[in-house]
This record gives structure tokens, C-alpha cells and sequence, in this order.
């Protein structure tokens, strides 16, 4: 068979069930193989870096998945590159195959031959060119087993046209996928890490993203349950343990993290992570701050992460499900031998905090403040909503404000945070899992990055809600202008001479979107919102396409973060909730 045609075979043994890309002339044996041999589903994308973030979501929102892109020679392959960049960042196993010209034409700058390879390196497990069309197979399965071993991450296949055509000897029957090394905590580790615990009284645990990749949640809530301590989740680890659980601690941080989450760190005296990489959203730059009067343990799957950021009191190299299982075995002795504190009315002050130290929701404003939107999305979207999101203030607010019930509920582009994200990303997430409802979370300009992406999930029938914040502003970044005082080059305002009933809001994002073939509402008044996005439900089910649900927010408001990037100095911008109407659906009920 064909090099191209052994790819094919060896993708559907790894489990490869689904790709997005874009073909072009240099990848056309490949995708010549992709419908000869069958067994791979392909998404057409409309811009190949919309396939890499397809592939993201795609590997996200399911244990076990690696999402797969394809693209063509040159610019395809540069323009994956932030995808790859995206996923390795946040430890996202995703495999991007590019085609290239022929082997003898890689040194004659040939039409479209970059030496894709070198560029992608920085931001890859791995990337080659491959020379020899007898390596294929090789290179293909020491690509799955670099994606799934250690920490996982992203690998970049380049594929020149006459090695894609090559016949090669091949027996796919008899392929099997090499065995995935992850590191494990030994006993003695696990029970050196707990020593510190017993020595506490005010101990939390820091639930990582890492946790969620080792399909480890479960053993996490069940060792939280087991001592009785606190959990503070992580932005990419938000999901680990349900917000509304008792021993829920909300969130840490300069920008993506709650009141109470901040006040309840700062009251502590020992800190186990788990799958975490102390990551500046979340421990600030005022590393003082966040570490002084309190021990740390860190687990993490790689072991260069550990004292990267600062030197914990002790380290352990060790996949978090490994990690987690000796915890819990070592939790049950010391509770059979009556060893384990009681940490009972610890985790019951962090609950009051839960309770008092909130922020509004509930306001009237016409244009509406933006805390009104995510108000009305928790009324709307119950505990099996998988939200995707990217970056901008809409993210912050998001996760200050909504909720989240399970692993894999909140896709999100954590470290890169690249513009455009979310709609291919939201894409990809319900490819991967049809049964579990997707709302999709954008501030204006991140839906304007790769709006074309809504005619794949028109084309391709993959409904899901999609909430658009519209204050015709760049929030985020004027917000960070501030401390320059300088509003400069942010405002996207302007009146649109084709519907100027939006005044100043500019870009019609209802004619665009419908233009599309996905349905739109646009909502001004926020006592509509929440009939707008129970309709944009029942839409979406109906014609199986995306409904956008455009909310026009007032021009400029403030979300609660830090000015100085320290996690113990957040500026709260609005006025706070001091009765329950304040704050209707907080997770904990407003207790004044």
C-alpha cells in the first residue's frame, strides 16, 4: 500500500475516529487514502488554523481522544502553528499533518515548501519531515506514543507528496500502539506528601488540569471527601469537583477567580497541587504573597514543572490518577486509625466565605452590564452544559459567574488564549460528544477572528448555543490601558450604514451570522435575555445549526482583577452583593 494509505490504516488503530482539516494539492494522496481505506470521519474547515482549534476542542471534551488536523503545504501548516501552540500549552494531545513538496524540491524554495518541521518544534512534543517513505509507519506511532505519554501534548507529521505516493510494505493487521509511559508516585512519596497534612490546620488542595487529562476526577473528590479538606480548582482544572459540592472553594487568581476562593487561600497554611503548573493567572506575580505562611506539595506529571515557578516544600513526578489512588489508600488507613485531623470547621469557613463574599449580578442597566448575561446564562444552562470560551473579559466574568458541574464542562483555552478560539473550538467539542450541550462564550472580537467557522457547523449539521457579548470594544486590553492612561486603538465602533437601528455597535452580527446559515437573536433588554436563550435552545435542536445570542452590552464596564497582578490585591469595579436579589443564582445564597 501507500505511505499515505498506511497513515490511514495506523490513525484508525489509534482510535482515530474523527480529523478536521482543509486539502490543497501537496496532502491530496493523503486525503485520496482518507476516502479509499474509510474509517476516518473528516470536518471541512473554512481556515486550517480553524481545524487545529477544531482538533482541540475535539480532544477536550472527551477522555481518551486525540483530535487530528490536515492541511496542505506552507501557509496551512503556519497558520496550525497557534493551534499547536494552544495545545502544548495547556498539555492538549492533538496530531497535525501537513503535506510538503517533494523530497528533492525541500532545498529549491519550491511553491509552498517551508521548512514546516523547524518552525513547529518550539511548540510541539515533536515535528518531522519525512524523508523515507518506509519511516511512515514509525513516525506515525511514535507520534501517539510521545502525544500520551508524560505530559501530553501536540506532535506535527510533515508528509512530502512523493513519500505520501510511495508503496511500502505494511501490515496493519498485526500494528499495535506502544506503551504509554507515565511516571508513579511510590508509597513512600504519597505518605511523605500526606506528613505535611497531618502537620496542618488549615490545608487546601489545588486541582489542576492535570488531573482532568489522567480521567482522574473522581479519585480527586473522593480523597477531598475522605480528609475533609477544601478544594480551590484551577482554571483549567475548573470541573475537578462540583461547584455546588461542600467542600467547593471556588477559585484563586489575579483575573479568573472568586472573592471568596482568594480570601479562603489566603487564610491557609498548606497547599497540596495536584496537575497544576502555578500558572501567574492564578498565583500572580507577587509570588510573596501567594506562598508566604504556607507549605506546598506539588504532584505533577512532569517533572521539570516541579520548582519551575517556586520551590515547593516537596515535589513528586507522577501522573495524577497514580498520585491520587496511593493518596486515598494512605487517606483510609489514617481514618481507620483515627490518625486524620478533622479539618471540619475549616472547610466550614470556607463555605461561609462562599456565602458572603460575593458579587452582584443582578442589574437593570439598559445597555445591559455584562454580570447580567451570565445571571441569566445560569438560569438557562443546567449542570450537563459544557461551556467553551477563550479570552477576553467575557472568559474573566464567565468564570467568576457561571458554573460548573463536571470534568470536561469548561473548555477553555487556558495559557495562549488565542482570538478565534472558541467558535472551531466549540465545533470540535460537539463533534466529539453530540449527547452533552454546548454553549459557546464570545466577547465581540473573538467572534469576529474566525466567524467563518459557523458555516462548518451549518454544513456539518452540529447545533450549539453560542452567547456573544457586544460592547463594540477590545475590553480587555483598554481595561489593561488604563494603568497607561491611554485608551488607544481599542473602540470597534462605528455606524453601520446598513442597520443603523444598532447605532454605534457597528457590525451586524445577525445579518453575518444568518448570512452564514446559522440563526441569530440579538437581545438589548435583559429582561429578554433569558427568553431569548431558551429560544436559541429550541433552535438549535430544530434546524441543527448554531444559534448566536447576541446581548448589546453597555459600552464600558470593569471586571473584577488585580492591578497589580497580585493575587491578594484584586480592584472590585462594581458595587458588591449585600442582600440574595444581589446575587440570585450564586451558588451558595447570599447570607447577610
Amino acid at each position: 500500500m501507500t505511505a499515505a494509505a498506511a497513515a490511514v490504516e495506523i490513525l484508525k488503530r489509534e482510535g482515530v475516529t474523527q480529523a478536521f482539516g482543509v486539502p490543497g494539492a501537496a496532502i491530496n494522496p493523503f486525503y485520496r487514502e482518507l476516502k479509499n481505506v474509510g474509517g476516518v470521519g473528516h470536518t471541512l474547515a473554512r481556515h486550517v488554523e480553524g481545524a487545529s482549534h477544531m482538533a482541540e476542542g475535539y480532544t477536550r471534551a472527551k477522555a481518551g481522544n486525540i483530535g487530528v488536523c490536515i492541511g496542505t503545504s506552507g501557509p496551512a501548516g503556519t497558520d496550525m502553528i497557534t493551534g499547536l501552540y494552544s495545545a502544548i500549552a495547556d498539555s492538549i494531545p492533538i496530531l497535525c499533518i501537513t503535506g510538503q513538496a517533494p523530497v528533492s524540491k525541500l532545498h529549491k524554495e519550491d511553491f509552498q515548501a517551508v521548512d514546516i518541521a523547524t518552525i513547529a518544534k518550539p511548540v510541539t512534543k515533536a515535528a518531522t519531515t519525512v524523508l523515507e517513505a518506509a519511516q511512515v509507519p514509525g513516525v506515525f506511532q511514535q507520534a501517539f506514543h510521545l502525544m500520551r505519554s508524560g505530559r501530553p501534548g501536540p506532535v506535527l507529521i510533515d508528509l512530502p507528496i512523493d513519500v505520501q505516493l510511495t508503496e511500502i510494505e505494511f501490515d496493519p493487521e498485526t500494528y499495535e500502539p506502544l506503551p504509554v509511559y507515565k511516571p508513579q508516585a511510590t508509597r513512600a512519596q504519597a505518605a511523605k506528601a500526606l506528613s505535611f497534612l497531618l502537620e496542618s490546620e488549615r490545608p487546601l488542595i489545588v486541582a489542576g488540569g492535570g488531573i482532568i487529562n489522567a480521567d482522574a476526577t473522581d479519585l480527586l473528590v473522593e480523597f477531598a471527601e475522605l480528609t475533609g479538606i477544601p478544594v480551590i480548582s484551577t482554571l483549567m482544572g475548573w470541573g475537578t469537583i462540583p461547584d455546588d459540592h461542600e467542600l467547593a472553594a471556588g477559585m484563586v487568581g489575579v483575573q479568573t477567580a472568586h472573592r471568596y476562593g482568594n480570601a479562603t487561600f489566603l487564610e491557609s497554611d498548606f497547599v497540596l497541587g495536584i496537575g497544576n503548573r502555578w500558572a501567574n493567572r492564578h498565583t500572580g506575580y507577587n509570588l510573596e504573597a501567594y506562598t508566604k505562611g504556607r507549605k506546598f506539595v506539588h504532584v505533577d506529571i512532569e517533572p521539570t514543572q516541579l520548582g519551575k515557578i517556586f520551590a515547593p516544600d516537596y515535589g513528586i513526578a507522577s501522573d495524577a490518577k497514580a498520585a491520587l489512588e496511593l493518596f486515598v489508600e494512605i487517606a483510609k488507613e489514617l481514618k481507620a486509625a483515627g490518625t486524620l485531623p478533622d479539618f471540619s470547621a475549616w472547610a466550614a469557613s470556607a463555605q461561609e466565605r462562599k456565602a458572603t463574599l460575593q458579587r452582584r449580578t443582578h442589574f437593570e442597566n439598559i445597555p445591559m452590564k455584562p454580570q447580567r448575561v451570565y445571571e441569566e446564562m445560569n438560569r438557562a444552562f443546567g449542570p450537563e452544559t459544557r461551556y467553551v470560551t477563550t479570552i477576553g473579559l467575557s472568559q474573566i466574568a464567565a468564570a467568576q459567574f457561571l458554573h460548573v458541574y463536571k470534568p470536561r464542562h469548561w473548555i477553555n483555552c487556558g495559557q495562549a488564549g488565542p482570538l478565534g478560539w472558541t467558535i472551531p473550538a466549540a465545533i470540535g467539542a460537539a463533534t466529539a460528544d453530540p449527547e452533552t450541550p454546548v454553549v459557546a462564550l464570545s466577547g465581540d472580537y473573538d467572534f469576529q477572528f474566525m466567524i467563518e467557522e459557523l458555516a462548518v457547523a451549518a454544513q456539518h449539521k452540529v447545533p450549539y448555543v453560542h452567547v456573544l457579548v457586544n460592547n463594540a470594544y477590545l475590553g480587555l486590553i483598554r481595561q489593561a490601558q488604563g494603568g497607561l492612561g491611554i485608551n488607544f486603538e481599542v473602540n470597534l465602533e462605528f455606524e453601520n450604514i446598513n442597520t443603523p437601528g444598532i447605532g454605534v455597535y457597528g457590525v451586524d452580527h445577525v445579518k453575518v451570522a444568518e448570512g452564514l446559515g446559522v440563526k441569530a437573536i440579538r437581545v438589548t433588554d435583559p429582561d429578554k435575555l433569558g427568553e431569548a436563550l431558551e429560544q436559541a435552545k429550541k433552535l438549535a435542536v430544530e434546524h441543527q445549526v448554531p444559534v448566536v445570542v447576541e446581548a448589546i452590552l453597555e459600552r464600558i464596564t470593569n471586571i473584577a482583577m488585580s492591578k497589580t497582578v497580585d493575587m491578594s490585591d484584586v480592584t472590585e469595579f462594581e458595587e458588591l452583593a449585600t442582600e440574595p436579589g444581589h446575587a440570585p443564582t450564586a451558588i451558595k445564597a447570599l447570607a447577610v
